[in-house]
């Protein structure tokens, strides 16, 4: 059946398509390729079928364009305070310092993937003493390696140093993020849910680091393609990009989850045979298991790499017991906890008030089984966790999904109050997403 831009707009249909199933679409869209029907629609409004690169670029060039004017504005807002305040160039450099207000997009985690890309990893464990939070000195084995390798990757093709090749790698890496978020979005809500969704997700806090030398992006961006593919029923490939995403970061282990269990149901259902949705629960794990397991292989201790994260990091699973003891410390004007930064932890105090209510947004779009799992699994893994807690608009960064229902609520606003609408959260980015994360915190 042929659909208009118009129908994917309106995009009654979805929400019930997704709910059928528990990660998969009925069969009859299984054949459907991406793009196919924005490709009709451009043949009704040029009267001829463009080409498959045509298709592409008619289907995701207003997203990538709204989404890259969006990253443009708050990144220019950022260095503009920068250049105001100057007080990058009192901090030490790597610790949001730096010669020029760019440098600090390459600070704090930025250093140690420089580092990583120049000169590889060397995993010890080395103890320290005397201070009582620390107990082993810092090593890059607590950063994964995809990044860092195709930091190498382009610097040799293209002749820039580390710092360079960084930046290139997280603005691509946030553009495939934000067509994989479009695309998700699109089948729930349409077109228009699409475009507003990839837009969303370069104004959530913590989006500063989607145009720095983090792997962020490019987390993100392998996550959400792995959604898609399970929803469109691709599973070697979402069981690919699981494994990939596994050497990205160590909250890979939501979407290893999220697919695998879409995958099981899919094979005790049997709507998809045997064979591909096993292979993809096979595969997804191996990515995050290998490095972890080759990073306490080196150290001479299988558990070295948790080691590492509690004793150089302060970052272990304590059930939540640290995120709530701060909530209510930074709620009553205490801020004596560890790395208290008041700005960020307010952001992130906003940012909590507002979550169920992007779920109960997101709940209304009835969203497949993978996005449901990957979805809590991220905010779980957030909130469970002992961190600096400023940072948790950084981790919930990769559950893209809330931008998704909130997307739909607002696709049938005109474009001018829409317009209206995110004006000043363009603007405000800049400080929120960026000043405040690198500047006022440590992201």
């Amino acid at each position: 059946m042929r659909r208009s831009r118009a129908d994917h707009e309106r995009g009654g249909e979805y929400p019930e398509q997704m709910s059928t199933a528990s990660s998969t679409e009925s069969s009859s869209t299984q054949s459907e390729a991406p793009g196919a029907a924005p490709a009709e629609a451009s043949e009704e409004r040029t009267g001829r079928r463009p080409g498959r690169f045509g298709a592409l670029v008619d289907r995701f060039a207003p997203a990538l364009g709204a989404y890259a004017v969006v990253k443009a504005i708050g990144l220019t807002v950022f260095m503009l305070l920068l250049s105001h305040t100057g007080d990058y160039l009192k901090k030490q450099p790597g610790r949001g310092g730096g010669a020029n207000a760019w440098d600090v997009l390459g600070t704090w985690d930025g250093v140690w993937y420089q580092r990583i890309a120049e000169n590889g990893y060397n995993p010890q464990l080395i103890p320290l003493h005397g201070f009582p939070l620390a107990t082993y000195y810092e090593n890059s084995a607590a950063f994964f390696p995809l990044y860092p390798w195709l930091m190498r990757l382009v610097g040799a093709v293209t002749g820039l140093g580390p710092y360079g090749s960084g930046i290139v790698v997280s603005v691509l890496a946030s553009l495939a993020a934000a067509a994989g978020i479009f695309a998700v979005a699109e089948r729930l809500g349409g077109f228009r849910a699409g475009v507003i969704a990839a837009v969303l997700w370069g104004l959530f806090p913590g989006s500063g680091v989607e145009w720095a030398v983090y792997s962020d992006s490019l987390f993100v961006a392998l996550s959400a393609w792995a959604c898609y593919c399970v929803m469109t029923r691709r599973w070697l490939a979402a069981g690919l990009l699981a494994l990939v995403a596994g050497l990205n970061r160590p909250t890979a282990a939501a979407l290893i989850a999220a697919v695998s269990i879409a995958a099981l149901v899919a094979l005790v259902r049997r709507t998809d045979g045997v064979a591909r949705p096993l292979t993809a629960m096979l595969i997804t794990p191996w990515g995050l298991i290998g490095y972890i397991a080759w990073v306490g292989w080196k150290m001479g201790d299988w558990g070295g790499y948790f080691k590492l994260q509690q004793g150089a990091w302060n970052r272990y699973f304590d059930g939540g017991a640290s995120t709530l003891r701060t909530i209510m410390d930074v709620i009553t004007g205490h801020w004596d906890f560890w790395q208290s930064n008041p700005v960020p932890d307010l952001i992130a105090i906003a940012l909590l008030m507002a979550l169920p209510g992007l779920l109960v947004l997101l709940w209304r779009t009835r969203p497949p089984l993978v996005l449901w799992v990957y979805t809590a699994l991220t905010i779980l893994t957030a909130l469970s966790s002992n961190q600096i807690f400023g940072n948790i608009s950084r981790y919930l960064l990769p559950a893209f999904p809330l931008c998704i229902g909130l997307a739909v609520a607002l696709r049938r606003l005109r474009t001018s109050s829409l317009a209206g609408l995110l004006a000043m959260p363009v603007l405000a980015a800049g400080w929120y997403a960026g000043y405040a994360l690198f500047e006022l915190g440590i992201p």
